[in-house]
């Protein structure tokens, strides 16, 4: 399993605009990616999921993968969570 870390640097966290370019850019990876937050998981190609798990700015998410090539598919998605994807 390959897991990597990721702070928000959206000023609204995982909501609206973010979440949807966010999981758009999972569901591009084309493997199956979790993120983790406070206790809960969700499917990070899932914007409803994502945005349900309420993480803010400066939260500390986690991402997360079984799949091949998942190191470098979480390295592309945690560099998109720390920009700010309202600017």
């Amino acid at each position: 399993m390959f897991t990597r870390t990721a702070k928000i640097a959206s000023r609204v966290g995982l909501h609206a605009r973010p979440a949807a370019v966010f999981a758009k850019a999972a569901e591009d990876e084309g493997i199956e990616i979790t993120i983790s937050f406070d206790g809960d998981d969700a499917d990070a190609a899932s914007i409803l999921e994502v945005m349900s798990l309420g993480a803010m700015h400066g939260d500390e998410v986690t991402l997360s993968t079984e799949d091949e090539g998942g190191e470098a598919a979480l390295e592309r998605l945690a560099t998109l969570l720390e920009t700010d994807l309202e600017g």
